[in-house]
């Protein structure tokens, strides 16, 4: 039976990732993971290798991409890497910790971006992660907060005229305050989980996005909200 849809996961190893890759299979889509390691449930996996030369890696990324495409198009690219590190201007760990916000958020959205030129169909959907929090200042994360913002601003940039992006498409970030990963539970065992966004949520939403469901318009940061275990959607205003 042919695919009823192809996407590119770009953090397809990732709670979030996987958590996309899950829900589109599970609806006949092909699915392909970009990552640091193979998503087993992915139709493909591109396996990216770690260097600290971004030329180098995103070449490596582009190609291997590229390689396993070749003259088909998806309809859409949904860059879920990212992570998190904490820290003021004062921190130790503050260089380190920038570049790695950096490497994990800013290298995987512009490499996404790149991907979105060459392999979207016309229509298609480009999402990007960025964070509510980077809507104002991050003062004990400040290597997050700049790196989400940069994330926010490339979002908005790829909406306008002669971005690269192909006709029609959209480029939207979903900004969460936090997600309900393992990861998070494991770390801030004491915290309320209804105010944490189910990543079933997500996922789901991203397929309503892809499927032409209420999509925002291309630009948009759309913050994801989840109060006392219900979850909304609000457009943030523009930088």
């Amino acid at each position: 039976m042919a695919a009823a849809g192809r996407v590119l996961v770009y953090g397809g190893r990732g709670a979030l990732g996987s958590q996309c890759v899950r829900y589109l299979k599970s609806r006949d889509w092909w699915v392909a993971s970009i990552d640091l390691a193979e998503n087993e449930e992915a139709s493909a996996s591109v396996v990216v290798r770690v260097t600290d030369s971004f030329p180098e890696h995103a070449e490596q990324v582009t190609a291997e991409v590229g390689k396993l495409l070749g003259e088909e198009k998806v309809d859409a690219i949904l860059c879920v890497a990212g992570g998190w590190a904490g820290g003021s201007a004062k921190a130790k760990s503050l260089y380190r910790n920038c570049d790695l916000m950096w490497k994990q958020s800013v290298w995987t959205s512009t490499i996404s971006s790149h991907l979105a030129t060459k392999h979207l169909k016309e229509g298609g959907l480009l999402t990007l992660t960025g964070a509510q929090a980077a809507l104002s200042g991050t003062p004990g994360m400040i290597g997050y907060g700049m790196a989400k913002g940069a994330v926010h601003q490339l979002c908005q940039s790829l909406a306008g005229p002669n971005s690269g992006l192909p006709s029609g498409s959209a480029a939207v970030a979903i900004l969460p305050v936090t997600l309900d990963t393992p990861a998070n539970r494991k770390s801030m065992p004491d915290a309320d989980f209804s105010s944490w966004t189910p990543l079933e949520f997500i996922a789901e939403t991203f397929y309503d996005w892809i499927t032409g469901k209420n999509r925002p318009n291309s630009g948009s940061l759309i913050q994801v909200v989840t109060t006392g275990g219900k979850t909304e959607l609000a457009a943030a205003a523009h930088l």
